[in-house]
């Protein structure tokens, strides 16, 4: 496995073009999961194409366990790629597909074998290993790509590029619990790449959120969760997105006017338009007084949990509340916010 470092790395397309990914310089550790997290074009493809030899960077350097691999090809990294669209063998079995790369590397039979075994076992697919890959449902595929990442136990990282998009829900739950096994078990360094903020706070130890060829924020999910960097990870991470409510300086506080929201003021404010966020999470309805008073826009149900959405003077608000209630549509309500749980916002970054 692999310690990965990526240099102070930038990459673009052509000399003089804007940078599609913007200078950065980070550690991943060997064996942790990673996720690079954001909506399409952020340039998380980029990044994991510039690791995995796909692509070479226009700026810095690439380095596995401290060794520069950023002129070597992706077949000298000694890495696994598990794509969106699944790769398989159509002539093959899944057995056959699964044990593949260890045919190449002329690893013997019985060990062949052994690890096949093993790993469709952890996949579900051991019924599956003498049926030919290609009359397999296209979720069944996608496994067959994954298992045939997993079976090497040499490989320094293994690369995952958006492959759950394809799986059944309830399949793409059990196959993250899978590989989270797989990862503390033997301790590959994984990294996903993905647009889906569920897949990413249940799969990665750690989130690298992207935004406009930006790293944004790296953080545990929690991180992500109670102090977003910029008002992009706290609209990105959660359901529904954070609040954010237009704020102004009054008296040493900033206010949101109309409201009883309000934080003090840092001493030195950086200039730009503020604003105040807080999640959903963190409000609650109350019978009188609070924060925010708004006419009721909207119900829906997330499990065992409703949300509301309260709107006032062009302003909404979201919050979930624990079980069921009768709200009535176009009724009033009344929040309150834990005031240590309200965030600003200076020019769209987190101001400490």
């Amino acid at each position: 496995m692999a310690e990965i470092t990526l240099d102070h790395l930038a990459h673009a397309y052509a000399p003089g073009a804007p940078h599609a990914l913007k200078p950065l310089h980070m550690t991943w550790r060997d064996g942790g999961t990673y996720a690079l997290l954001g909506p399409s074009g952020c340039g998380k493809s980029t990044m994991l194409n510039i690791i995995s030899g796909l692509l070479r960077p226009s700026e810095g350097r690439v380095l596995f366990d401290g060794r520069d691999v950023t002129a070597l090809d992706t077949g000298r990294r000694n890495i696994a790629q598990v794509f969106q669209v699944p790769v398989i063998y159509r002539s093959m079995t899944v057995g056959e597909n699964l044990g593949f790369p260890l045919v190449c590397r002329r690893v013997p039979a019985a060990k062949i074998r052994a690890r096949v075994e093993a790993v469709a076992e952890r996949l579900g697919l051991a019924p599956q290993l003498k049926r030919p890959a290609n009359a397999l449902t296209a979720d069944m595929k996608q496994l067959v790509s994954l298992g045939r990442g997993l079976v090497r136990e040499d490989v320094a990282a293994i690369l995952l590029d958006e492959p759950l998009t394809v799986i059944d829900p309830q399949l793409k739950f059990d196959l993250r619990r899978i590989l989270k096994e797989i990862n503390e078990e033997f301790r590959v360094t994984m990294v996903l790449v993905t647009h889906d903020q569920t897949e990413a706070m249940t799969f990665a130890q750690e989130i690298v959120v992207m935004d406009h060829g930006e790293v944004v924020q790296v953080g545990s999910p929690s991180d992500l969760f109670e102090r977003p960097a910029t008002e992009h990870v706290g609209w990105f991470i959660g359901s529904p997105a954070m609040n954010f409510l237009p704020a102004r300086l009054e008296a040493g506080q900033v206010v949101v006017p109309g409201t009883g929201l309000a934080v003090p003021a840092p001493r030195s404010l950086s200039e730009g338009p503020l604003t105040l966020g807080f999640r959903p999470e963190h409000a609650s309805v109350v019978p009188n007084g609070g924060a925010f008073e708004g006419r009721l826009e909207r119900i829906w149900y997330e499990g065992a949990d409703e949300v509301i959405a309260l709107g006032r003077d062009g302003l909404q608000v979201k919050v979930r509340v624990a079980g069921r209630h009768r709200f009535e549509p176009g009724s009033v309500a009344r929040i309150a916010v834990d005031p240590a749980r309200l965030r600003l916002f200076a020019d769209r970054r987190l101001v400490a």
